[in-house]
């Protein structure tokens, strides 16, 4: 079976591209104190593209890049299309991205 971490790396990468060219990517990262909640995806901090950049896509990384565990389902897809539900941006590509990363990860 081919392994999943050269997979995951390029859909992180088609990711943040996809979050560059919809113009969700920010410059300056949240404050140490908006990193630290303990809420789930930081809800009560962070916007969902400032948890996908600042959160998601590191944590992602680093397990790939160390070969470590990933988890086996992650479901973002579905909480990006909620969170973007009635807003004018072109988000059709970022969804498929995030959909793309659920699918591969429950695929093992």
């Amino acid at each position: 079976m081919k392994s999943i971490y050269p997979d995951i790396a390029t859909l992180l990468l088609e990711l943040e591209a996809e979050m560059r060219a919809v113009e969700l990517w920010d410059a300056e990262p949240p404050s140490e104190e908006a990193l630290a909640s303990t809420q789930p995806f930081c809800v009560d901090t962070l916007t969902l593209p400032q948890w996908l950049q600042f959160v998601f896509l590191p944590r992602m990384s680093q397990l790939v890049e160390l070969e470590q565990p990933l988890p086996g389902k992650c479901g973002i897809a579905p909480m990006a299309e909620e969170y973007f539900r009635g807003t004018d941006l072109p988000i059709a590509g970022l969804t498929r991205k995030l959909l793309d990363i659920d699918k591969r990860l429950e695929r093992g």
